[in-house]
């Protein structure tokens, strides 16, 4: 299974990427209370988007190339159709989502530059906590549901296990320390 070992590489290489990143990012802030320029965020927003890209194509390449591995037992419209939902819902939220925090932080840019506001609760984060990587990665289950991968649909809770093991180390941690009373950083 080359394909199911090239999109679980893609993935361990874009969670350990931006988690690492991210976590020496935020020791660095935390040591030298400083924060870094511009460049240094577009540096790392392209390497992530190469990573973020580069798994979502692995992940469409596995499902492609293990279709029909999945057998469901029900009329194949049931499944394609339930999955297309699928695929909507988390990719509609997503993009809500992104809509809501604007571009900066789908990039994690508050890693980079401080913010000072408050916790989004308005759009999807009025009803979840995390919608981009609870609700958000249906589309990846769909697209199993879609081309009937069992591989896929695997590979689709592990992706969406590391990501939720990624929020919890390192992002969710710096947002807490980020919006803690008395604690903010202020750049001026």
């Amino acid at each position: 299974m080359i394909a199911l070992a090239y999109h679980l590489a893609s993935r361990l290489g874009y969670v350990l990427y931006i988690g690492i990143a991210l976590a020496r990012r935020e020791r660095r802030t935390v040591s030298t209370a400083r924060y870094g320029g511009e460049q240094e965020f577009r540096r790392f927003r392209r390497s992530a988007a190469f990573f973020m890209y580069n798994d979502a194509l692995s992940f469409v390449l596995l499902c492609g190339v293990t279709r029909d591995t999945l057998a469901l037992g029900v009329p194949s419209v049931l499944s394609i159709t339930a999955g297309a939902i699928l695929v909507l819902v988390g990719f509609g939220t997503k993009v809500w989502a992104r809509a809501t925090v604007g571009a900066g932080a789908y990039y994690w840019r508050d890693f980079f530059f401080p913010i000072d506001r408050p916790v989004v609760t308005s759009g999807p984060y009025a009803f979840l906590k995390n919608p981009m990587y609870t609700v958000g990665y249906l589309q990846t289950y769909g697209l199993a549901l879609v081309t009937a991968s069992l591989p896929g649909l695997i590979a689709a809770a592990i992706d969406q296990a590391g990501i939720l093991l990624f929020y919890q180390l390192v992002e969710r941690p710096h947002v807490e320390r980020m919006h803690r009373p008395g604690d903010s950083v202020r750049v001026t």
